[in-house]
């Protein structure tokens, strides 16, 4: 059984490899992970290219849902993009908040921050920095965000519980995330959820789908909703590469499911507050 350090040493690692590959390698494999496929182009990621904002050069191709697409970003909020890569999503959020607002990407792979800053750069994006950090942990003062974002990231997280907590604390009260995330209905086979290649693939790391909603509700967050859910399908020359081909066959046909879901919560404007022996109110 390996620890959340190295759960985590593996995403970091494999990260850094995935920051210097071709877009067309991540969009052909489970987030850039876990090998190319030759049967199915885009496994996971979706179509960025008509939203305002995109910037083809910050696009790696690794995501699982169009979360700024739902976000409810208005003109002058602050936004945080959890996981935030080569910056995609941050430069599409800066084009909603516009200049007066400002986008915080914080991602833990210093290859992809050096790459999101030149790409901010040279594009002169001045309301937009990346910050080098654990999101369980984030560089960022409580209360600062409107609007959070994400896309395929907390199932890279063994502690996807303190994510939502920090989540939690970094909104403003009132605030709102949108999150793209890949969740389980079924139990996945065992060569694919041992495998360390498919953990950073953001498929061995994913939970059941009713646990995710769970912890997000029962940290206090409101008016929780899916915003949009699709199935994924792994391509046989992908699973091939974990499974026998009776495994394959018991998979495609068994009751498990693989699904993107982009979901809405809301931070309460006030806080609950427990008094010992007195209750809550």
């Amino acid at each position: 059984m390996q620890t959340e350090e190295q759960l985590k040493e593996i995403v970091r690692q494999k990260y850094s490899e995935i920051a210097l590959q071709d877009k067309a390698d991540n969009m052909a494999s489970c987030c850039g992970a876990g090998g190319c496929s030759t049967e199915v182009y885009n496994i996971m990621s979706e179509d960025y290219t008509t939203l305002e904002g995109y910037n083809a050069d910050a696009d790696l191709g690794l995501g699982c849902g169009l979360p700024t697409q739902f976000a409810r970003i208005k003109k002058g909020d602050v936004v945080i993009d959890l996981g935030s890569g080569a910056g995609n999503d941050c430069f599409i959020a800066r084009h909603e908040t516009g200049e007066t607002g400002k986008v915080i990407g914080v991602d833990f792979t210093p290859a992809m921050i050096d790459k999101a800053r030149a790409n901010a750069e040279i594009r002169g994006f001045n309301n937009v920095e990346f910050r080098q950090g654990d999101i369980e942990h984030m560089p960022i003062t409580a209360n600062t965000a409107d609007v959070v974002v994400s896309n395929c990231v907390l199932n890279l997280v063994p502690n996807k519980d303190a994510v939502i907590k920090d989540i939690l604390r970094v909104l403003k009260p009132g605030g709102h995330f949108s999150i793209s995330d890949v969740v389980l209905v079924g139990a996945l086979p065992e060569g694919l959820r041992k495998d360390a290649e498919m953990y950073a693939g953001c498929v061995a790391g994913a939970i059941q789908k009713e646990v995710y909603m769970e912890l997000i509700h029962a940290n206090g967050f409101e008016n929780i909703t899916i915003q949009k859910e699709k199935p994924i399908v792994i391509p046989d020359d992908i699973l091939i590469n974990y499974l026998s081909q009776d495994e394959i066959n018991q998979f495609k046909t068994g009751s498990t499911g693989i699904f993107s879901v982009t979901v809405f919560a809301q931070k309460p404007l006030t806080e609950n507050k427990c008094v010992p022996g007195g209750g809550c109110c």
